[in-house]
């Protein structure tokens, strides 16, 4: 008799990479483009005025996102995430969650479609995608004060329309919600504990993230890294916290319950803990390119193949899981155990370009 499955397992048929990992999350990249210039993700000084962001022909249409989102599903992922560049800002985005919310995976469900915004324009977004079939959001915020927060987006932005898109999305069920805090030591991490009050009590889970070395210009530097570790006896200082049991496998984050059941708290440790291990993430840029690692200094075409009529789907699954099950990606850890020289050397990939 075969062991028994559990909730979380995948079918036989997914591919595993050489690590054992299997496919079960694709994030997909739909603009490169922002109307932030956060410092860890796409500082002014290498995305100003002169730059050059991609043409529009050069994205993929809804329907080739769509297409490939279906390839990646037959190989057994369960997830979908939409990113950017910031993903609001692509023209008629309800119209691609419609298209996704239609897909189904191998064992017959809806996939879970998720997208993570910087929450600007949600408030004019939320009801169109909830109608479309988006099941839930991420939304990233670094700070509750109206300076540090215009600070840390370099936008004339207010910090009121992310909280109110928050609302709206709460409003319309747009949940459970999550949101993504950057902690920068030395910059905002004065805004830990009002972030962590203003968030008790509410449903929505806040979460604290490592700064972390993406891509080659956002002058990452461990002095400027708070470990979670840190972050976490800050606030149970205040507001004691008490462990939740086991994470589920792949999760990135670590998850804490306020002791008084004002909810919980999550912890996103790549650079203190790396979770290589736990890692079944896929990654789709923009321009069709497939990461299989958010620290990959190559991608690997996909847009020819979707954009040749010749080329049938089964084609464009092995592809897939051809690129998959030769994987060995495990950054963050070599990293973490200071094997530098085992590291590339190549220019790693922005991630504005293929999301968080």
């Amino acid at each position: 008799m075969p062991a028994a499955q559990t909730p979380h397992d995948l079918p036989a048929t997914s591919p595993r990479d050489q690590r054992g990992r299997a496919l079960r999350d694709l994030r997909i990249s739909v603009t490169d483009r922002c109307n932030f210039r956060c410092g860890y993700c796409m500082p002014r000084a290498a995305f100003g005025r002169d730059h050059v962001f991609l043409p529009h022909d050069a994205l993929l249409s809804f329907e080739e996102i769509t297409r490939a989102a279906a390839a990646a599903l037959r190989l057994g992922v369960r997830k979908l995430r939409l990113t950017g560049g910031e993903p609001l800002m692509r023209r008629d985005l309800e119209r691609l969650v419609g298209q996704l919310a239609a897909l189904r995976t191998l064992d017959g469900t809806p996939p879970e479609l998720t997208l993570t915004t910087n929450g600007v324009l949600l408030t004019r977004k939320a009801q169109a995608l909830k109608d479309a079939g988006l099941k839930r959001l991420t939304v990233s915020l670094d700070a509750l004060s109206p300076d540090m927060f215009q600070r840390m987006s370099d936008s004339q932005s207010e910090v009121g329309e992310v909280l109110a898109g928050i609302e709206a999305a709460q409003r319309v069920g747009l949940a459970p919600l999550k949101v993504n805090m950057v902690v920068q030591k030395g910059v905002n991490d004065g805004e830990i504990l009002p972030m962590a009050r203003h968030f008790r009590g509410t449903g929505i889970e806040l979460r604290f993230i490592e700064f972390m070395d993406v891509g080659q210009t956002n002058r990452w530097d461990m002095a400027h890294m708070l470990p979670s570790s840190d972050v976490r006896a800050l606030i149970h200082a205040q507001h004691p916290l008490q462990a939740v049991g086991v994470p589920r496998h792949s999760d990135t984050a670590e998850r804490w319950a306020y002791a008084d059941g004002a909810g919980h708290v999550g912890f996103i440790s790549s650079v203190t803990q790396a979770f290589c291990g736990d890692c079944t993430r896929l990654r789709l840029s923009t321009d069709g390119r497939l990461y299989t690692c958010l620290f990959a200094t190559q991608g690997h075409d996909l847009r020819s193949l979707l954009r040749d009529g010749h080329t049938d789907d089964a084609t464009l699954t092995g592809r897939i899981a051809a690129l998959w099950q030769g994987r060995t990606d495990r950054y963050s850890e070599l990293r973490g155990l200071g094997q530098g020289s085992e590291l590339p050397d190549a220019p790693r990939v922005e991630m504005s370009y293929i999301g968080g």
